[in-house]
């Protein structure tokens, strides 16, 4: 019976423990859920090695529309150093792709699907960094220049 005891205690002190980190990517991902605009679900884990911008906006937002230019150019000029730049929105699909389609703006676009709040978001825009290991290493809130020299400068260093 003693055995027993021990052998029990062992298995719940070491085989609680578990060796499966969550990324902050992976736990974003458990906040929320994400489609993109053809309507199918997108996983984080497809972007696995590369530095994930994550802003969210919206159609409303005037701050969220007014710095997609210099996002738009920062994506380009980061575009071999690693970064997928994902914009996510709360709004209809539908919404989102008229919004896309007037703007010409070559984004990956995305319907996200959970409570901001979860997320920490409670203001727009915000938008969310994450390293190659799905680590959340900056978050910045309200609108960016993303084209200015700083800015390339701290993302480039990131």
């Amino acid at each position: 019976m003693r055995r027993i005891a021990v052998v029990f205690l062992l298995i719940l002190f070491f085989g609680c423990d578990s060796s499966v980190k969550l990324t902050d990517l992976q736990l974003n991902q458990e906040k929320a859920s994400y489609v993109n605009l053809n309507n199918e679900k997108v996983d984080f884990t497809s972007f696995k090695g590369k530095k994930i911008i994550l802003n969210y906006w919206a159609t409303w937002c005037s701050p969220c529309i007014e710095e997609m230019p210099s996002l738009l150019k920062a994506q380009e000029i980061l575009k071999d150093h690693g970064y997928i730049f994902l914009l996510a929105s709360d709004e209809d699909i539908v919404k989102i792709s008229i919004f896309k389609n007037s703007k010409k703006y070559n984004f990956t676009f995305l319907k996200s699907f959970g409570a901001t709040e979860k997320l920490g978001i409670y203001m727009m825009p915000i938008t969310f960094i994450f390293n190659e290991e799905g680590k959340k290493i900056e978050t910045i809130t309200g609108a960016t220049i993303w084209d200015s020299e700083e800015m390339i400068k701290k993302l480039k260093e990131l």
